[in-house]
């Protein structure tokens, strides 16, 4: 599928991975060496996430029940946590891309759209 920023009106990803069982959404990224900038890992329900095991970094955008941004995070390194306190925002899914993909082009409030 694809993810698409209605906002801005800009591709983000065109092959994107929904995780919606236990196991996908409890993988994730994880044993991967890397990602192609194109795709994505858009993770349901999805209210936090780590890069703990990971060899790469990550761009992560943090969706509400409506598909609007309400965070977004460049560049996170391996070994890291989010930092938020849950109170701060209600995220609901994440979609995970190749660290330095996003560069600015999603912002708090816009809306997303997912196709395929």
């Amino acid at each position: 599928m694809t993810a698409r920023n209605l906002t801005k009106d800009r591709l983000i990803a065109s092959r994107v991975f929904k995780a919606e069982s236990i196991r996908d959404r409890m993988r994730g990224l994880l044993g991967r060496d890397s990602m192609a900038r194109d795709e994505g890992l858009w993770i349901v329900p999805c209210p936090q996430i780590h890069t703990f095991f990971m060899r790469f970094p990550i761009d992560v955008v943090f969706l509400d029940r409506d598909l609007r941004v309400v965070a977004v995070a460049e560049d996170l390194k391996p070994w890291r946590l989010f930092p938020w306190l849950p109170w701060d925002f209600d995220s609901h899914s994440v979609l995970e891309l190749a660290g330095g993909t996003l560069r600015g082009s999603v912002s708090v409030g816009d809306r997303v759209e997912f196709r395929g």
